[in-house]
């Protein structure tokens, strides 16, 4: 009962916190907090927190408190809710499909909901700056002798600048990996990102609007030269602007799909410059405007910089397995105390290939299975993934007795993934839908669901697998049992497989399994460097070193303002200090309690560091699961394997209740974007109660799509 009321305070606190910040941005722009909000700024002067305290108590700690609570609210929030009640809701409604399109993918109601809230906040205020800018036009265009449209096209652009500061403060809360609340919702991987580049286009877009429409009327007005260079004492710095704005254009023409798929290494060194748009762009707005977006970039520094020291020292890849269709599946260590959810994904970074590039997986094995190992499976189809494929074949090429000389270091960051499995316990059963390499994330469910059998999960699944070749039923090893034996414990599993690209179709699915289930392994030495990864970190922790920093940064703050900025005699006082002097001790303030924090960090990390233990090695050799010890002709008559053709997800989707059953059905799909667009299709055409069949009652189908991949 104390534990349920916990839970409830701390999401009616982080609600609160949050709502508070929003609100924040939408009084903003009005007059009547232009008015208020002076006031205070003259009664704090003369105070010890000051103008620049104030700032960030009310632009930036609402929002960062707010984070806080939702780490600790993540921490005692059970892991599982047994007995969850599996009805449609609302909520359930808002996250189907109600647009599917090419250009911009499969869009749930709930984010063109959000996004049209979003669209009209940035309207709203527009809107407001604009009017207010308007009644004031007279007086105040004779400051560079503007006529009337003149002036209007300035304010505009001035205005834009504002718009693209609010899409900046919401940027990089989505690619935060580990330091983000919003896996409580079941987002994935994909999702963030996608919200990422939306953000990040709109960013772009509004701030050329703004430096392209200023450098006009600077132009007609033959102030161009004279503007553009200045680096004033005080106001905004022009020069800062439009640095910012040509490194922010960089970065987002390296980001376009064009370049990020055929030149990833371009995309992931140029993204870097983040940090030189980032100041410059404190330079040209003010400390001001800057504290709104600091909460965003104040928790991603402590994130990235938490992420390095995660991923260090070190570690080994034990052992590789090679299977037929150019893939490969590698096992790393981990700490027993490290458990993670089905659809979680890892970064690797391997040194021998390249010492600056990260790529993320999908785990394809179970933490309540596997201690003391944890499983990766890599399609090898870029330069990076043919580079371990070379390492690891050439391992198998050299004899027996020398394939455990060569110990390949790698470094490990993550797991991350969403809070708990809720998204899958309140289905009656279940429809994954998997294309190539996709299906790896359905393989730690799969052995989850079979093994564990937990009451909350669904009892009744459909997988089905597309590939090119036949040769790609090797990676269902891991699942053998699960397809060779019929209701397992209960579990009423089938298998569909369509090979698209091949006609042979004398071959079953047992002829299959027998050919391509034997697969080669390679054992690596783990050396003397070997540790075991131990995860991103608890809950509590991150709420505690982003509390520690943000009120170190605060102290720190104030302090320097202190020593550093003549103190106004009178509330009333009008004189300004130097924007650069402002900004340095801002960005001096924000570098040291990071540094501090990070430090600190570090050294309780150090003690909790476990070497690898050479005696654990050799464990996991044993779990290999190969065709010939399982009796491949029993029970396989119910599953279903095609040749030449590709699913009719129509078809699939109407016979689905009569085959598997359940009225609530999770679709969980993982592959190439045409496959997801048509299967979200069918799930809105569900949703919408068009799906034909014979039954009464109609299942809803309830669509999540899966990716791990930039």
């Amino acid at each position: 009962m104390a534990k349920s009321f916990l839970l409830l305070l701390l999401k009616f606190l982080m609600i609160l916190l949050a709502g508070v910040w929003v609100c924040v941005w939408v009084m903003k722009p009005t007059q009547i907090w232009t008015r208020k909000w002076k006031k205070a700024e003259d009664a704090a002067r003369t105070t010890v927190f000051g103008s620049n305290g104030l700032d960030f108590a009310v632009y930036s700690f609402p929002i960062m408190v707010s984070v806080m609570i939702g780490f600790v609210y993540l921490h005692f929030k059970p892991k599982e809710q047994r007995g969850r009640s599996r009805r449609r809701s609302l909520i359930s409604s808002l996250s189907n499909p109600i647009i599917v399109n090419s250009f911009v993918g499969v869009l749930s109601a709930m984010e063109v909901v959000v996004s049209f809230i979003f669209i009209v906040f940035l309207a709203w205020t527009f809107y407001i700056r604009v009017s207010n800018d308007y009644k004031k036009m007279m007086p105040a265009r004779s400051l560079m002798k503007l006529n009337v449209w003149q002036y209007m096209t300035f304010r505009m652009a001035m205005r834009c600048g504002l718009l693209a500061e609010a899409c900046l403060a919401l940027l990089l809360f989505p690619i935060m990996k580990g330091m983000t609340v919003f896996r409580l919702f079941g987002i994935q991987f994909e999702a963030f990102v996608r919200y990422h580049i939306w953000l990040g286009t709109m960013i772009l877009s509004f701030a050329t609007l703004h430096g392209v429409a200023t450098l006009f009327i600077w132009g007609i007005k033959n102030m161009l030269q004279d503007e553009m260079l200045q680096w004033q004492k005080t106001g905004r710095i022009y020069l800062a602007g439009e640095i910012s704005l040509v490194i922010g254009l960089v970065i987002w023409i390296t980001s376009l799909p064009q370049v990020r798929r055929k030149r990833f290494e371009i995309f992931y060194y140029t993204h870097h410059l983040y940090t030189i748009f980032m100041i410059f762009f404190l330079f040209h707005t003010g400390d001001r405007h800057f504290y709104m977006v600091l909460p965003a970039i104040f928790i991603f520094v402590i994130e990235r910089l938490l992420r390095i020291i995660q991923s260090r020292p070190e570690t080994c890849i034990l052992s590789a397995r090679v299977f037929p269709l150019k893939a490969i599946e590698v096992i790393l260590p981990k700490e027993p105390g490290l458990k993670y959810t089905p659809t979680s994904i890892i970064f690797i970074k391997i040194p021998s290939i390249s010492k600056l590039q990260w790529h993320s997986f999908s785990i394809a094995s179970s933490s309540l299975l596997d201690d003391d190992t944890m499983s990766i499976i890599i399609k090898c189809d870029g330069s990076w993934t043919n580079s371990l494929y070379d390492i690891i074949q050439g391992m198998l090429i050299v004899g027996p007795d020398q394939r455990a000389q060569r110990c390949i270091p790698v470094l490990v960051e993550g797991p991350y993934g969403p809070a708990s499995t809720e998204f899958l316990s309140k289905y009656d059963s279940l429809l994954l839908v998997a294309g190539g390499i996709g299906v790896t994330p359905f393989l730690i469910i799969l052995q989850e669901i079979s093994s564990t059998r937990k009451n909350s999960f669904p009892t009744k699944i459909q997988l089905i697998y597309i590939m090119k070749k036949n040769n790609s039923i090797s990676i269902l090893n891991s699942i053998l049992p699960l397809i060779t034996n019929k209701n397992t414990k209960g579990l009423n599993f089938k298998l569909k497989i369509y090979v698209t690209q091949e006609t042979q179709s004398g071959a079953t699915i047992s002829e299959l399994i027998r050919e391509f289930s034997q697969v080669e392994t390679v054992n690596f030495e783990t050396g003397q460097i070997s540790y075991s990864p131990n995860g991103y970190g608890s809950s509590l922790s991150k709420a505690a070193i982003i509390g520690f920093t943000s009120c170190l940064f605060f102290v720190l703050l104030i302090t320097f303002s202190h020593v550093f900025l003549p103190r106004p005699k009178k509330a009333s006082s009008k004189e300004k200090n130097a924007s650069t002097l402002v900004d340095l001790i801002v960005i001096f303030a924000f570098f040291l309690s990071i540094v501090i924090s990070i430090t600190v960090f570090s050294v309780l990390r150090l003690k909790n560091l476990r070497k690898w233990d050479p005696l654990m090695e050799f464990k996991h050799k044993g779990k290999e699961m190969q065709a010939s010890s399982l009796h491949l002709n029993r029970n396989l008559d119910e599953h279903e394997l095609h040749f030449g053709a590709r699913p009719n997800f129509h078809d699939i989707f109407s016979k689905f209740p009569n085959e598997t059953g359940g009225s609530y059905v999770g679709v969980l799909v993982c592959g190439p974007e045409k496959m997801k667009e048509s299967v979200a299709s069918i799930c809105r055409l569900s949703s919408q109660g068009s799906i034909s069949g014979a039954q009464t009652k109609k299942p809803y189908f309830n669509f999540h799509s899966l990716n791990f991949t930039l």
